[in-house]
């Protein structure tokens, strides 16, 4: 995958509405909605003529959801930001999500700047979802031209909430990927990531600073955001990183944190499968057969594979690849670059994540996937999808499809005048 980035491609009152539910969000089950499964239900049993009727009915609670953004009760206004969460993760919003992208990002500002611990952190994740999709292009841009600010506010900020900081170390990391427009505030996103994961580092005498969990995580989630952020970075931006971080980042392995260790050997594996020239790091060899007493089994356990997997990619250039299945298609997890990407990606989508795969122009672009396929009834009936899923998913695969064709057009005339 390319380390480059790509632009300009786009994934009144209502009576009470409940949130989503977690099952709700089961993509495995194929139910995209569950919270609109009686209508789908319907959709099938009287064909198509009741598909128009769930999706009003999907939008009025959409409408509800972000009218509840700015309610007097915290616990009102979680619900609905839980609610926005859940649709986005596994549903293609695009159209709807981009006419009121701004009031969308007006109360995700609110929250953050209001809410308390968890409001906060359901608002950081929201403006992620709302990234992806609408896409890189001028409308993230905008949305996070006026968030980022804010997050980096949290993110400083000492006496904030730690848990709120967590989330928005994650969710600055992958807005930055998503929607950052100049190559400097990438860089200076990057040093804010630093300020915090290197306190981790060892100190110039050796020793390990003694860091309480809750911290602990902070620097680890911001590691994790750099570490994606390094997948766009320049070859020179990488000399520079590789001179700066290297020397120091294999401390981090004998943290007491055994997810900072982890995220530590898989940042240091990322570096070098991105500058394949430098000594490989010797640390690695040590901690792939670690038996530290004082360490919990199964933390030994997680570490040991992870860091024999780590150990192989920097000494070979060999990754432990996986596959992914989603619909009729499959990609492969080839690469650290492609994991770290995956995994930022996922984390905000989470079971949704098949479905985005298979329906996000964004996205696919991004694993360069192409433009989304549609499903036939065949398909339709061994999938077990029902009639309203597949009319979404192939109003969603039929725009993209366009757009892309528009793209292509748009390219030839410009070609032709040049």
């Amino acid at each position: 995958m390319p380390r480059t980035k790509k632009k300009k491609s786009k994934g009144g009152q209502h009576g009470a509405v409940q949130p989503f539910s977690d099952e709700d969000a089961s993509i495995e089950t194929l139910s995209h909605c569950s919270s609109f499964s009686d209508s789908t239900s319907v959709a099938d049993e009287a064909g198509d003529g009741s598909e128009d009727t769930a999706q009003e009915d999907f939008q009025y609670k959409l409408k509800g959801f972000i009218d509840s953004t700015v309610d007097k009760s915290a616990k009102t206004r979680q619900g609905a930001l839980d609610g926005l969460k859940t649709a986005m993760a596994t549903r293609i919003l695009y159209e709807f999500i981009s006419e009121r992208r701004m009031t969308i990002t007006d109360s995700i500002e609110r929250c953050l700047k209001k809410g308390k611990g968890e409001e906060q952190r359901a608002a950081a994740s929201l403006a992620c979802l709302l990234c992806i999709q609408l896409g890189s292009g001028i409308e993230s841009e905008e949305v996070f031209k006026t968030l980022k600010p804010i997050f980096k506010n949290i993110l400083v900020d000492g006496s904030a909430n730690i848990q709120a900081r967590q989330a928005v170390a994650t969710s600055l990391g992958l807005c930055t990927l998503v929607a950052e427009d100049d190559v400097l505030d990438v860089q200076a996103t990057m040093e804010c990531f630093e300020n915090l994961f290197t306190r981790s580092y060892a100190r110039a005498d050796g020793t390990c600073p003694t860091i309480n969990p809750q911290t602990s995580q902070l620097h680890t989630n911001a590691l994790l955001s750099w570490a994606l952020l390094l997948t766009i970075c320049s070859a020179n931006q990488l000399k520079e990183i590789l001179r700066k971080h290297l020397p120091k980042l294999p401390k981090l392995l004998e943290s007491e944190d055994v997810n900072m260790r982890i995220v530590a050997g898989e940042t240091i594996a990322l570096l070098f499968e991105l500058a394949r020239d430098t000594e490989p790091v010797m640390k690695l060899s040590a901690l792939a057969t670690d038996c530290n007493k004082h360490r919990a089994k199964n933390d030994k356990r997680k570490q040991r594979s992870v860091f024999r997997d780590v150990l192989k990619a920097v000494e070979d250039g060999d990754f432990q690849s996986e596959t992914i299945r989603f619909g009729t298609e499959r990609m492969s997890i080839d690469s650290w670059v492609r994991k770290r990407t995956y995994d930022a990606f996922r984390e905000f989508v989470g079971s949704g994540m098949n479905y985005h795969l298979q329906a996000n122009e964004f996205i696919r672009d991004v694993f360069e996937l192409g433009p989304p396929i549609l499903v036939d009834s065949a398909t339709m009936k061994a999938m077990k999808i029902s009639r309203f899923e597949r009319h979404l998913h192939n109003s969603a695969a039929f725009k993209a499809r366009t757009k892309a064709r528009s793209k292509f057009r748009d390219k030839r005339v410009d070609v032709g005048e040049f």
